[in-house]
């Protein structure tokens, strides 16, 4: 046996396989073989190389020398051949340079059932050393696994932009939606802050008609003057007219404060992207809610009709992810209607085993030769800028990962509809709300 192969070689992926392997020589009897395979630094090997003035000429299986002595005197009869007249005479040979994807991809395709050779390591045609076939397909496996995981990670970021786009353009609509309501509370308050300070005025007016009352020099003509002053006072915060103004002005501020309140709780909701826990939810609830959202994208210019389910059983889902489906879906509806005179169909129902929310619009609709690439992530017929091509490949993906469905139909100048099928019962990889 020739002394142990040591290469200079660089630190490849191939390079971390490689085992230094002595290859045995041509000459070398089937018994020498047999006895190699039983060195301690061997034992993973499925092969030997064997070796003949300077190059690897073939190798020997574990495999073949197990049915050579398992035959009956096989031994006897080919233990003392060479091993040449049982060896493979074309290994399988990777170059120590070769990508580590390429590498396996030629072995892999190679390789036999069972699995019986491993592979040789040659570095400019000269021997390196021996590959275990099994440590290649793992390295390709940690290396897939890696770039998976990779994958993964890229996609949770792309998809948390898309989440902070969405919430940036819902942030934008409701600080709108807040501006109006804020601006006739605070309207209401300056007026009943004036009327708070004629109180403030009536009550000191009195507190000096009670000082005169108890002063043990009481001059009629100054008490008489203060009980006209205290009249008039009280005569003008007591107008029925006043008072009523007072408690409708109290009445629309505190509408204002709750339209505040609603819209501050639903930006709240949707604010919660990240949270993939499941409830059982209405998706009437959930479009009534998006619906707040999206007002500022919608309102004044496009009709809402409602056709809900009243009946509609509750979907296990998961209510901020499919609250975002169904946002991203509004806004470019509301946003594929050019102009008034704008109709947003929402419609809900549900038959066994399924909850379906149909979503139309009547708008400039889809190009088909856009309609089948819609859902590819960063595509998108908007200008630059307006748009990251995200929004309906995440939104498939939410309602994939439910285990459900998003299809939809256009036609190019009449509209678009999707329609959001999901389970009654979400299937398991969806994680379950804590108790």
């Amino acid at each position: 046996m020739n002394a142990p192969v040591h290469v200079d070689v660089p630190p490849s992926d191939l390079a971390r396989l490689r085992l230094d392997v002595a290859p045995l020589s041509a000459a070398s009897s089937v018994d020498a073989a047999a006895d190699a395979f039983l060195a301690p630094g061997h034992a993973r090997l499925l092969c030997l190389p064997i070796g003949e003035r300077g190059r690897i000429v073939g190798t020997i299986s574990r495999h073949t020398l197990n049915n050579v002595f398992l035959r009956r005197f096989g031994r006897e009869l080919y233990g003392t051949r060479p091993v040449t007249s049982l060896m493979n005479a074309a290994p399988l040979r990777v170059d120590l340079a070769a990508p580590l994807e390429d590498a396996a991809r030629y072995v892999a395709a190679h390789l036999g059932a069972p699995i019986t050779e491993d592979f040789i390591i040659e570095q400019d045609g000269a021997y390196a050393g021996m590959g275990i076939a099994i440590d290649l397909l793992a390295a390709l496996q940690r290396r897939v696994d890696d770039a998976y995981a990779a994958l993964k990670a890229s996609q949770a970021q792309l998809v948390q932009s898309e989440k902070m786009a969405s919430l940036g353009q819902m942030v934008a609509g409701v600080a709108h939606e807040i501006n109006t309501p804020l601006g006739y509370v605070r309207n209401n308050v300056e007026m009943i802050r004036d009327l708070f300070e004629d109180g403030v005025g009536a009550l000191a007016e009195h507190q000096t008609l009670l000082d005169l009352l108890t002063s043990e020099t009481l001059d009629e003509a100054t008490l008489a003057a203060q009980i006209a002053s205290c009249q008039a006072r009280g005569a003008s915060l007591a107008d029925a007219g006043l008072v009523a103004d007072t408690r409708a002005l109290f009445r629309d501020t505190l509408h204002g404060v709750d339209t505040i309140k609603d819209l501050v709780v639903n930006l709240r909701n949707f604010s919660r992207l990240d949270q993939a826990r499941t409830a059982d939810v209405s998706l009437n609830d959930c479009l009534e809610q998006t619906l707040v959202i999206a007002h500022n994208a919608i309102k004044h210019r496009v009709e809402v009709i409602k056709r809900y389910d009243a009946a509609l059983p509750p979907a296990r889902c998961s209510p901020s992810q499919i609250n975002q489906v169904l946002l991203n879906i509004i806004n470019n509806a509301a946003q594929a209607i050019d102009g008034d005179g704008g109709k947003l169909l929402l419609k809900t129902e549900a038959d066994d085993h399924w909850v379906r929310v149909h979503i139309q619009d009547n708008g400039r609709g889809i190009a088909p030769e856009h309609l089948a690439k819609i859902f590819d992530p960063f595509f998108t017929t908007k200008p630059v800028g307006q748009g990251t091509g995200l929004g309906l490949s995440i939104s498939q993906q939410i309602v994939h990962a439910h285990g459900g469905t998003l299809h939809v139909v256009s036609r190019l100048g009449q509209g678009t509809k999707f329609v959001i099928s999901l389970p009654r019962r979400a299937p398991a990889g969806v994680r379950e709300s804590e108790a």
